[in-house]
């Protein structure tokens, strides 16, 4: 599978350049890709991204208000779109930063064309009360991508965006402009207010489960957003949090006959992981098993993997299976020994067995 950081090649860099100069014959494009192909190969997938920033900085009209007008009409021209927009982001959020007036409503203009979400992190930190009215003011766009940068560039711990420790110490200002947007109308902007939401789970538990409780009563379409939104409490089998979502913690429901097969199995292998579940009385049942890893220095914590919900019925045993392989992938390295699989059931581990792994040859595995 190609590496991310490929992205950002020097095929990118002459697409860019090409955008640029198309919208403006004073642009020195092959000042600017001789500067951002330098190098360029030996860096990874962000450094990239901040190096061909630079190589704007360098070229690029020294004016914030003709930088803006080139860029606009690039963009009106249909360039700019993609990865391409990355590099241009960054310059807009570095270069321009001192021009919250001319930036934050350029970056407003490049976010559809693929996400600004990173670049406008450095403008709350740095022009906060400019930047909230901006945001404020975009929770009501007409553009579903400006109204999902609203949700995205302000989560507090964004993957691969620098941590807003503003927002993690006091998510209060964003929770405000949630609200907004929690019952929008686009999957897309919905589904980035469950991960803000998520966000705010992992520091301020509580909080981010009264805002659920209440968006659970009054969104028309707030199902998945609370569901996801609070998935790593769900996780980690928060009675009150599962309450919410309509799962009995304590319900009375019983594991039999939980097996893996085969029990030994070499890395790169997968084994089948079966039981039945029997409930005392019809019950809502959110199903997940734990594996717990061996580290190089023993058993880690346990890795959660989703199931399945169900609604058992009273008295009856419900047969479930799934297979699951233990394969070396980007984020884990699979070591021999005993793993743990637990089942978990509303929060509830029922039971547990284990599955043997021995050493042996694998691939590197996507799964």
């Amino acid at each position: 599978m190609a590496d991310f950081k490929d992205e950002l090649s020097p095929e990118l860099v002459a697409r860019i350049g090409g955008d640029l100069a198309a919208a403006s014959s004073a642009f020195d494009r092959a000042a600017f890709e001789r500067l951002a192909c330098a190098g360029l190969g030996e860096l990874e997938l962000m450094a990239r991204v901040d190096w061909i920033a630079r190589a704007l900085a360098t070229t690029m009209p020294p004016s914030a208000e003709r930088a803006d007008r080139l860029i606009r009409a690039a963009l009106d021209n249909g360039g700019l779109h993609g990865w391409a927009s990355m590099p241009v982001n960054a310059y807009v959020s570095s270069t321009l930063l001192d021009r919250p007036d001319v930036a934050l409503p350029l970056l407003a203009a490049l976010t559809p064309r693929y996400t600004a979400e990173f670049a406008i992190r450095p403008f709350i930190e740095t022009h906060y009360e400019t930047t909230m009215e901006h945001l404020r003011s975009w929770t009501t766009d007409s553009n579903e991508h400006v109204r999902r940068l609203v949700t995205e560039g302000t989560r507090p711990r964004l993957p691969w965006g620098r941590k807003l420790a503003r927002f993690v110490a006091d998510p209060a200002p964003t929770i405000a402009l949630l609200e907004v947007l929690a019952d929008d109308e686009s999957d897309y902007v919905r589904r980035s207010v469950a991960n803000h939401l998520n966000d705010i789970s992992k520091d301020h538990p509580d909080l981010a489960l009264d805002v659920a409780r209440r968006w659970s009563r009054s969104l028309t379409r707030g199902d998945f957003v609370v569901r996801h939104g609070l998935r790593t409490l769900i996780k980690r089998g928060d009675p009150a949090t599962l309450a919410v979502l309509g799962f009995d913690h304590d319900a009375r429901i019983d594991m039999e006959n939980l097996t893996c097969s085969p029990s030994t199995i070499s890395i790169g292998d997968a084994t089948t992981i079966s039981f039945a579940l029997r409930a005392a009385a019809p019950t809502k049942a959110a199903i997940d098993y734990l594996v717990h890893y061996q580290g190089a220095r023993g058993p880690k914590a346990g890795k959660v993997f989703k199931l399945t919900v169900r609604d058992l019925p009273g008295g009856r045993a419900v047969d479930f299976s799934r297979r699951h392989r233990f394969a070396h992938v980007s984020i884990r390295t699979i070591h021999p020994g005993a793993h743990r699989i637990e089942i978990q059931v509303n929060g509830r581990v029922l039971g547990a067995t284990e599955v043997e792994v021995t050493a042996g040859e694998a691939p590197l595995s996507t799964d």
